[in-house]
Protein backbone atom coordinates (compact mmCIF):
# COMPACT_ATOMS: atom_id res chain seq x y z
CA UNK A 1 0.00 0.00 0.00
CA UNK A 2 1.87 3.48 -0.96
CA UNK A 3 0.94 6.31 1.41
CA UNK A 4 1.60 9.83 0.55
CA UNK A 5 1.63 12.83 2.48
CA UNK A 6 1.04 16.68 0.87
CA UNK A 7 -1.15 19.46 0.30
CA UNK A 8 -5.13 19.49 -0.67
CA UNK A 9 -7.67 21.72 -1.04
CA UNK A 10 -11.25 20.32 -0.32
CA UNK A 11 -13.32 20.69 -3.13
CA UNK A 12 -16.54 18.42 -2.33
CA UNK A 13 -17.68 16.87 0.94
CA UNK A 14 -20.55 14.33 0.98
CA UNK A 15 -21.15 12.28 3.80
CA UNK A 16 -21.10 8.61 2.91
CA UNK A 17 -22.80 5.36 5.26
CA UNK A 18 -23.14 5.83 9.11
CA UNK A 19 -19.94 7.57 10.14
CA UNK A 20 -17.96 8.24 6.97
CA UNK A 21 -17.12 10.56 4.57
CA UNK A 22 -16.21 11.40 0.82
CA UNK A 23 -14.09 14.19 -0.10
CA UNK A 24 -12.62 15.69 -3.61
CA UNK A 25 -9.14 17.08 -2.76
CA UNK A 26 -7.30 19.18 -5.68
CA UNK A 27 -3.58 18.10 -4.68
CA UNK A 28 -0.16 19.77 -6.33
CA UNK A 29 1.00 16.56 -7.82
CA UNK A 30 -1.75 15.25 -9.64
CA UNK A 31 -4.98 17.11 -9.79
CA UNK A 32 -8.01 15.78 -8.19
CA UNK A 33 -8.23 12.97 -5.73
CA UNK A 34 -11.24 11.00 -4.28
CA UNK A 35 -10.54 9.99 -0.79
CA UNK A 36 -12.77 8.21 2.13
CA UNK A 37 -12.49 9.52 5.51
CA UNK A 38 -13.48 6.33 7.71
CA UNK A 39 -14.83 7.25 10.92
CA UNK A 40 -14.71 11.31 10.47
CA UNK A 41 -18.34 11.85 11.50
CA UNK A 42 -18.21 9.81 14.52
CA UNK A 43 -14.52 10.73 15.97
CA UNK A 44 -14.01 14.24 17.07
CA UNK A 45 -10.60 14.27 17.59
CA UNK A 46 -9.37 12.57 14.13
CA UNK A 47 -10.35 14.93 11.95
CA UNK A 48 -11.97 17.67 14.16
CA UNK A 49 -12.46 20.83 12.16
CA UNK A 50 -10.84 19.68 9.13
CA UNK A 51 -12.89 18.41 6.64
CA UNK A 52 -14.71 21.35 5.43
CA UNK A 53 -15.33 23.25 2.11
CA UNK A 54 -12.73 25.45 1.14
CA UNK A 55 -10.41 23.99 4.07
CA UNK A 56 -5.83 23.99 2.77
CA UNK A 57 -4.70 20.98 4.24
CA UNK A 58 -1.53 18.61 5.10
CA UNK A 59 -2.92 15.44 4.12
CA UNK A 60 -1.82 11.78 4.53
CA UNK A 61 -3.47 9.55 2.19
CA UNK A 62 -2.91 5.91 1.68
CA UNK A 63 -3.57 4.86 -1.76
CA UNK A 64 -5.28 1.44 -2.10
CA UNK A 65 -5.62 -0.48 -5.50
CA UNK A 66 -6.56 1.14 -8.27
CA UNK A 67 -10.08 -0.53 -8.07
CA UNK A 68 -10.73 1.04 -4.70
CA UNK A 69 -11.11 4.33 -3.15
CA UNK A 70 -8.42 5.84 -1.89
CA UNK A 71 -8.14 6.48 2.09
CA UNK A 72 -7.53 9.09 4.12
CA UNK A 73 -5.80 8.47 7.44
CA UNK A 74 -4.35 12.23 8.70
CA UNK A 75 -5.35 15.91 7.99
CA UNK A 76 -3.92 19.08 9.69
CA UNK A 77 -5.43 22.61 8.84
CA UNK A 78 -3.43 25.11 7.16
CA UNK A 79 -6.09 27.92 5.96
CA UNK A 80 -9.63 27.74 6.36
CA UNK A 81 -10.57 31.01 4.04
CA UNK A 82 -12.93 31.86 7.05
CA UNK A 83 -14.25 34.96 5.38
CA UNK A 84 -15.75 33.17 2.57
CA UNK A 85 -18.19 31.32 4.90
CA UNK A 86 -19.46 34.71 6.30
CA UNK A 87 -20.26 36.78 3.16
CA UNK A 88 -22.91 35.25 1.11
CA UNK A 89 -21.47 36.81 -2.33
CA UNK A 90 -18.06 35.16 -1.37
CA UNK A 91 -19.33 32.35 -0.77
CA UNK A 92 -21.43 31.55 -3.80
CA UNK A 93 -18.37 32.48 -5.98
CA UNK A 94 -15.84 30.91 -3.61
CA UNK A 95 -18.13 27.80 -4.25
CA UNK A 96 -18.61 28.21 -8.32
CA UNK A 97 -14.74 27.57 -8.53
CA UNK A 98 -14.64 24.89 -6.54
CA UNK A 99 -17.46 23.43 -8.40
CA UNK A 100 -15.30 24.13 -11.44
CA UNK A 101 -12.31 22.45 -10.04
CA UNK A 102 -14.20 20.10 -9.43
CA UNK A 103 -15.52 19.02 -12.71
CA UNK A 104 -13.00 19.64 -15.04
CA UNK A 105 -9.44 19.66 -13.08
CA UNK A 106 -8.19 15.92 -14.28
CA UNK A 107 -7.42 12.85 -12.31
CA UNK A 108 -3.58 12.04 -12.37
CA UNK A 109 -2.51 15.35 -14.70
CA UNK A 110 0.78 16.44 -15.19
CA UNK A 111 2.75 17.43 -11.97
CA UNK A 112 3.75 20.51 -12.97
CA UNK A 113 0.61 21.88 -14.44
CA UNK A 114 -1.35 20.44 -11.82
CA UNK A 115 1.17 22.48 -9.42
CA UNK A 116 0.25 25.82 -11.85
CA UNK A 117 -3.19 24.24 -11.27
CA UNK A 118 -3.14 24.10 -7.21
CA UNK A 119 -1.19 27.31 -6.62
CA UNK A 120 -4.49 29.07 -8.67
CA UNK A 121 -6.93 27.58 -6.80
CA UNK A 122 -5.10 29.27 -3.19
CA UNK A 123 -4.67 32.24 -5.14
CA UNK A 124 -8.08 32.87 -6.25
CA UNK A 125 -10.03 31.99 -3.04
CA UNK A 126 -7.60 34.02 -1.18
CA UNK A 127 -8.36 37.16 -3.36
CA UNK A 128 -11.94 36.52 -2.80
CA UNK A 129 -11.34 36.73 0.94
CA UNK A 130 -9.95 39.84 0.78
CA UNK A 131 -11.61 41.67 -1.89
CA UNK A 132 -15.52 42.14 -2.31
CA UNK A 133 -16.38 40.60 -5.20
CA UNK A 134 -18.00 42.33 -8.23
CA UNK A 135 -19.39 41.65 -11.51
CA UNK A 136 -15.89 42.51 -13.29
CA UNK A 137 -14.02 40.54 -10.40
CA UNK A 138 -16.08 37.42 -11.21
CA UNK A 139 -15.66 37.11 -14.52
CA UNK A 140 -11.68 37.73 -14.31
CA UNK A 141 -11.55 34.74 -11.64
CA UNK A 142 -13.93 32.87 -14.17
CA UNK A 143 -11.65 33.32 -17.38
CA UNK A 144 -8.10 32.61 -14.98
CA UNK A 145 -9.98 29.69 -13.59
CA UNK A 146 -10.82 28.11 -17.18
CA UNK A 147 -7.28 29.41 -18.14
CA UNK A 148 -5.19 27.27 -15.42
CA UNK A 149 -7.51 24.56 -16.26
CA UNK A 150 -5.93 24.60 -20.01
CA UNK A 151 -9.31 25.89 -21.01
CA UNK A 152 -9.29 29.07 -21.43
CA UNK A 153 -11.52 30.54 -24.69
CA UNK A 154 -10.51 32.20 -27.76
CA UNK A 155 -12.38 35.31 -28.56
CA UNK A 156 -10.48 37.47 -30.72
CA UNK A 157 -8.51 35.12 -33.54
CA UNK A 158 -9.68 32.28 -35.97
CA UNK A 159 -10.22 29.21 -34.33
CA UNK A 160 -8.84 27.71 -37.94
CA UNK A 161 -6.08 30.23 -39.60
CA UNK A 162 -5.39 32.60 -36.52
CA UNK A 163 -7.17 35.33 -38.92
CA UNK A 164 -7.99 38.60 -36.25
CA UNK A 165 -11.79 38.78 -36.31
CA UNK A 166 -14.43 41.27 -35.37
CA UNK A 167 -14.10 43.16 -38.55
CA UNK A 168 -17.65 42.77 -38.92
CA UNK A 169 -20.91 42.80 -36.94
CA UNK A 170 -21.25 38.94 -37.05
CA UNK A 171 -18.87 36.40 -37.29
CA UNK A 172 -19.39 32.68 -37.30
CA UNK A 173 -19.01 30.47 -34.44
CA UNK A 174 -17.22 26.91 -34.23
CA UNK A 175 -18.66 25.17 -31.58
CA UNK A 176 -16.30 22.14 -31.84
CA UNK A 177 -13.37 24.45 -31.79
CA UNK A 178 -14.89 26.26 -28.88
CA UNK A 179 -14.46 30.25 -30.80
CA UNK A 180 -14.93 32.67 -34.02
CA UNK A 181 -13.83 31.52 -37.42
CA UNK A 182 -13.26 34.32 -40.18
CA UNK A 183 -14.98 34.63 -43.01
CA UNK A 184 -12.26 32.78 -45.10
CA UNK A 185 -12.60 29.79 -43.32
CA UNK A 186 -16.58 29.68 -42.40
CA UNK A 187 -16.56 29.39 -46.48
CA UNK A 188 -15.43 26.10 -46.46
CA UNK A 189 -17.23 24.99 -43.62
CA UNK A 190 -21.23 24.81 -43.26
CA UNK A 191 -23.98 24.56 -40.22
CA UNK A 192 -21.88 27.45 -38.13
CA UNK A 193 -24.15 29.23 -35.91
CA UNK A 194 -23.51 33.66 -36.37
CA UNK A 195 -23.41 35.52 -33.80
CA UNK A 196 -22.85 39.04 -33.23
CA UNK A 197 -19.52 40.13 -32.71
CA UNK A 198 -19.41 41.07 -28.94
CA UNK A 199 -15.58 40.05 -27.51
CA UNK A 200 -13.02 41.41 -30.54
CA UNK A 201 -11.08 43.77 -30.13
CA UNK A 202 -12.91 46.17 -32.18
CA UNK A 203 -15.86 45.83 -29.71
CA UNK A 204 -14.44 45.74 -26.65
CA UNK A 205 -15.13 49.08 -25.90
CA UNK A 206 -18.29 49.98 -27.96
CA UNK A 207 -21.56 49.97 -27.96
CA UNK A 208 -21.84 48.40 -31.58
CA UNK A 209 -25.84 47.66 -32.77
CA UNK A 210 -26.73 45.47 -36.34
CA UNK A 211 -28.95 47.38 -38.04
CA UNK A 212 -31.88 46.36 -39.11
CA UNK A 213 -31.81 42.62 -36.89
CA UNK A 214 -33.82 41.77 -33.77
CA UNK A 215 -34.26 39.82 -31.02
CA UNK A 216 -31.41 39.43 -28.49
CA UNK A 217 -28.37 39.74 -31.74
CA UNK A 218 -30.13 43.05 -32.52
CA UNK A 219 -30.50 44.03 -28.50
CA UNK A 220 -28.01 42.68 -27.17
CA UNK A 221 -28.34 41.69 -23.49
CA UNK A 222 -26.73 43.40 -20.74
CA UNK A 223 -24.89 40.11 -19.73
CA UNK A 224 -23.46 39.78 -22.73
CA UNK A 225 -22.20 43.67 -22.80
CA UNK A 226 -20.94 43.10 -19.41
CA UNK A 227 -18.95 40.18 -20.01
CA UNK A 228 -17.55 42.08 -22.97
CA UNK A 229 -16.66 44.87 -21.40
CA UNK A 230 -15.04 42.78 -17.99
CA UNK A 231 -13.26 40.36 -19.82
CA UNK A 232 -11.36 42.65 -21.94
CA UNK A 233 -10.58 44.77 -18.64
CA UNK A 234 -8.87 41.02 -17.53
CA UNK A 235 -6.01 42.42 -19.48
CA UNK A 236 -4.10 39.01 -20.97
CA UNK A 237 -6.54 36.76 -19.97
CA UNK A 238 -7.77 35.80 -23.44
CA UNK A 239 -4.87 35.62 -24.92
CA UNK A 240 -3.66 33.11 -28.15
CA UNK A 241 -5.79 29.93 -27.67
CA UNK A 242 -4.21 26.78 -25.84
CA UNK A 243 -4.73 23.65 -27.01
CA UNK A 244 -4.43 21.41 -24.16
CA UNK A 245 -2.20 21.35 -21.36
CA UNK A 246 -2.28 23.87 -18.38
CA UNK A 247 -0.81 27.65 -18.74
CA UNK A 248 0.66 29.53 -16.09
CA UNK A 249 -2.19 31.58 -15.53
CA UNK A 250 0.04 34.99 -14.44
CA UNK A 251 -0.50 37.28 -11.28
CA UNK A 252 -4.05 37.17 -10.33
CA UNK A 253 -3.27 39.88 -7.70
CA UNK A 254 -2.02 42.13 -10.13
CA UNK A 255 -4.77 42.33 -12.35
CA UNK A 256 -7.72 42.62 -9.60
CA UNK A 257 -5.81 45.36 -9.59
CA UNK A 258 -5.59 46.57 -12.81
CA UNK A 259 -8.75 45.90 -12.79
CA UNK A 260 -9.66 48.22 -9.66
CA UNK A 261 -7.93 51.64 -11.47
CA UNK A 262 -9.37 50.60 -15.48
CA UNK A 263 -12.28 52.78 -16.03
Amino acid sequence: MKSIQTEALILRSVDFGESDRILHLLIPDSGRLTVIAKGARRSVRRFAGTLDLFNHLRVQVDLRRPTTMARLDQARLIESFDALRVDPARFGLGCYLLELFDRLAPDGGNGSDMRRLFSFALDALRAISVRAPTSRMRTLVELRALDALGLRPELRHCVRCGEITGREALVDFHVADGGPVCGGCAARLDGLPRLQETLSRGSARGSREVPGSGGIFGARSHRTEEFQSHAHDGHRCLGGRRRGGVSAPGNLSTDLQRLQTSP
